[in-house]
């Protein structure tokens, strides 16, 4: 049974109004209190008629990543025997914090010229939607199809994703076949970049302006790490990643502070950096060596001392055994409501999506949005997705999943 085109347009405004209560409910991280927004989405799925599970995070783990409260929404929906595959489908629900330069309230979901916006319309309360009515279309017409989708809607995204996915995989809440996560349409993303954030504190000891030579300036050792990341930098351009899309690897100082007074040395500075990882390197080496290189920077400074602390650590979403089956899928269904084949590329970013891969399940990311970050305003003021686009995802979605729960004969 086909909808009608009344049924199709009643169904895509159900769609448009459950993305526009979303993002009317702020869940900007930091702060990172995300659970008032997890209450009100998991209110909304139940009136679509999802059984919803409520995994909270305790609050110790929560506070180790700087956030406040999160709970992490679980549906999971059985066709036939269940024996078929299991697909999870992970979006994130919080978001980066809206900053200023808005012509739209951030929160408003107002709808103009086809698109809505508001932060989050595109990353990535959009896929809530998509993923959420894919899966109502199913259910609808359930007939012939075997396995069990998983919606897996989760709430640190942008503190890397250890209290989302990995809180999921690890305490074996969740066993998925195939993992389909968060993207945009036109692209189907098979690996992305990791990134390292490290913290690095350089101790000296203070004395007067008037007497410099009395005290130990951390000001001046840093001046020389600075000068050994910037020289690292020039190196790593000359660096090319085998993945298409990655580019090089890159380093980035984008923090720094420090000092007492005008008139004091400086006895302590601090600073944070970001490193992006390609698919083809180690997060843990590449930890090594960056320190490596900041504690030589600093070598032989009297009363000089360096502490590197690690922030974060996001290995690279890397392309493991079985991905093509996800890609070929979404690429057959895109073309025939998009138009076009979407390549299957990857990004100089990176997401919670690693979490998967890293458990050795194929992943990929597709979802609504546009052909760029850039062109859906992600991160940036007056953020927004098309509504064709969101109409278009969630098709491409309801027929993979068809032909993954479909056995073959």
């Amino acid at each position: 049974m086909t909808l009608s085109d009344d049924d199709s347009a009643q169904l895509l405004a159900r769609e448009v109004e459950f993305l526009k209560a979303l993002v009317r409910v702020p869940s900007d991280n930091p702060p990172g209190d995300c659970a008032p927004h997890a209450e009100i989405a998991g209110r909304l799925l139940e009136e679509m008629g999802f059984a919803v599970e409520h995994h909270a995070v305790p609050e110790p783990f929560v506070k180790t990543y700087g956030m406040k409260s999160v709970v992490n929404l679980l549906i999971r929906e059985r066709f036939g025997s269940g024996e078929g595959p299991t697909i999870a489908l992970n979006a994130h629900g919080d978001v980066v914090p809206p900053g200023e330069g808005w012509a739209f309230d951030p929160y408003g979901a107002e709808e103009k010229g086809g698109a809505i916006y508001g932060r989050g319309a595109a990353v990535s309360k959009s896929d809530f939607a998509t993923y959420a009515f894919a899966l109502l279309a199913l259910k609808q017409r359930p007939e012939g199809l075997d396995g069990t989708v998983e919606l897996h809607l989760t709430y640190d995204e942008e503190a890397g994703g250890f209290l989302g996915p990995k809180w999921l995989l690890e305490h074996e809440l969740t066993k998925p076949d195939y993992a389909i996560s968060a993207g945009f349409s036109y692209a189907v993303v098979i690996a992305h970049n990791g990134c390292l954030h490290l913290e690095v504190i350089v101790h000296g000891r203070q004395a007067h302006a008037a007497m410099p030579e009395t005290g130990a300036d951390a000001l001046e050792a840093a001046t020389g790490i600075l000068d050994a990341i910037y020289a690292e930098r020039r190196r790593l351009y000359g660096i090319t990643s085998t993945t298409p899309g990655i580019g090089s690897p890159k380093i980035t100082v984008g923090l720094i502070s420090g000092g007492i007074n005008t008139n004091v040395v400086p006895d302590r500075i601090a600073m944070r950096i970001d490193r992006r990882l390609t698919p083809e390197e180690d997060g843990e080496t590449v930890e090594a060596e960056l320190a490596a290189l900041i504690e030589a920077a600093a070598e032989g400074r009297a009363g000089i001392e360096v502490e590197c602390r690690r922030i974060i650590l996001a290995e690279p979403l890397r392309t493991v055994p079985g991905t093509e089956k996800l890609v070929e899928t979404i690429q057959k269904h895109a073309a025939e409501v998009l138009g076009e084949v979407p390549p299957a590329t990857a990004v100089p970013l990176y997401t919670d999506a690693r979490h998967y891969t890293a458990a050795g399940i194929p992943t990929v990311l597709y979802g609504a949005g546009p052909r760029s970050i850039l062109e859906a305003n992600a991160h940036a003021a007056d953020e927004h997705v098309r509504i064709s686009d969101l109409a278009a995802a969630t098709k491409v979605i309801e027929g993979t999943l068809r032909d993954l729960l479909t056995p073959a004969e």
